[in-house]
């Protein structure tokens, strides 16, 4: 009876010396979270298309058919991203961010970008659509990691360092709000105030920073109508349910008939024709009708766990002064969940609605091939993060 303890704890010292030296090539943690959200997001997609896709096309699963090409294309674009040490981008940031504002540009030329609901944001590929502000949200991130590290002390020290990329932000924001996708350029701006933060930006300075964007969105929405009503809309949309609360109103309803535990996989009503955008902007109210109050709480809590993760990474990787992947680190978590929180808030009533994707779940080639770009330049950087000292160099490896 006393020797099978004995042998339990054998094996499980022998598992810890196991995992310590057989070190995994990509964070687990991070990997089950961005598979979870990608696998739930297909089911939860095909379940919220299949009627659209019929009626439109003839095919139940038109949409869920080229997701799960899109998903291919952005697996195999994130493993050669995952290959390329982070140290090509940071080499490569002014020609990423000179070629992300031309194709702003680009877009714009009428004849070349595509307008779809009133917004040109798309260039016409071939039979498929590229959104040009999914790009630019990656190479933003890529410019600024390489800007802050670079100056990372005069940071500390002046408001000047800070100039130069809010200018290139504004830019970013014009050429995005003539498309125009005031979403977008609420996510690059949200984004780029958090690097500043996260790399040591004086606080006076960052309060600063925040009230002049926010002052200037507002500004915004007051001087632009259709934006005026969207502000307005989401604060009771029952006054106006069938125009102007049209969305908000049908993705209360599908919360409301979720309950709890949901009405079951593939049973919402709210699809059916009720739900504008079911697959794209709105899938998470397909989720909380079927998979209720429970599946919605489990998806939000993945993206939590996302942020957490990302969030580690980039502080282990400023401890260990690589100082660029730790505000890749950063600049990817802070994108993708922040995107996530936007758009459940707008599927939730907590914010006025804005054309943003569920990243890794709502339907878009450009958003999931960019959002699985985004996860494998952070895994990137949790590899380096643990690979990139040698084994005799144990002292500056303890620090990490």
């Amino acid at each position: 009876m006393s020797e099978k303890p004995l042998q339990l704890n054998i094996g499980f010292n022998k598992f810890k010396e196991r995992r310590n030296t057989e070190r995994l090539p990509v964070d687990p943690v991070l990997f089950i979270c961005s598979l979870a959200l990608l696998v739930i997001g297909l089911v939860m997609m095909t379940s919220a298309s299949i009627t659209a896709a019929d009626n439109n096309f003839g095919n139940p699963f038109y949409y869920s058919e080229r997701q799960l090409l899109f998903i291919f294309i952005g697996i195999a674009c994130g493993y050669v991203v995952w290959r390329l040490p982070l140290q090509t981008w940071d080499t490569l940031r002014p020609v990423l961010l000179v070629l992300g504002l031309l194709l702003l540009a680009i877009v714009l030329i009428p004849g070349v970008g595509q307008t779809v609901n009133g917004s040109t944001r798309w260039i016409r590929l071939g039979s498929f659509n590229v959104q040009i502000s999914e790009i630019i949200k990656v190479f933003i991130i890529a410019f600024l990691a390489g800007y802050l590290s670079k100056h990372r002390e005069a940071l500390l020290k002046s408001s000047r360092p800070v100039i130069l990329p809010m200018i290139v932000l504004s830019i970013v924001a014009s050429l995005l709000l003539l498309e125009p996708d005031l979403g977008a350029t609420v996510v690059i701006f949200a984004t780029g105030l958090s690097m500043f933060l996260l790399a040591g930006v004086r606080l006076r300075i960052f309060v600063l920073l925040v009230l002049v964007a926010t002052a200037a969105f507002f500004l915004l929405a007051y001087i632009s109508p259709y934006r005026l009503i969207r502000l307005t809309a989401f604060t009771n949309p029952w006054d106006d349910p069938f125009n102007s609360g049209f969305q908000l109103s049908q993705s209360l309803i599908a919360f409301g008939r979720g309950e709890w535990f949901g009405v079951g996989l593939g049973e919402s009503v709210q699809k059916l024709f009720y739900l504008p955008e079911a697959h794209t902007d709105f899938v998470f109210a397909v989720i909380a009708e079927e998979l209720g109050v429970i599946g919605a709480l489990v998806i939000i809590a993945l993206y939590t766990l996302l942020a957490w993760r990302a969030l580690f990474i980039g502080r282990a990787l400023q401890k260990c002064e690589q100082y660029f992947a730790a505000y890749i680190a950063y600049g990817v978590g802070c994108w993708l969940v922040f995107q996530a929180y936007v758009n459940i808030g707008v599927n939730m009533g907590v914010l006025p609605t804005k054309g943003l994707t569920l990243p890794l779940m709502s339907y878009g080639g450009s958003s999931i091939v960019m959002s699985l770009i985004a996860i494998a330049l952070l895994m990137r950087a949790d590899y380096e993060l643990r690979f990139q000292y040698s084994e005799t160099d144990k002292e500056r490896r303890a620090t990490c």
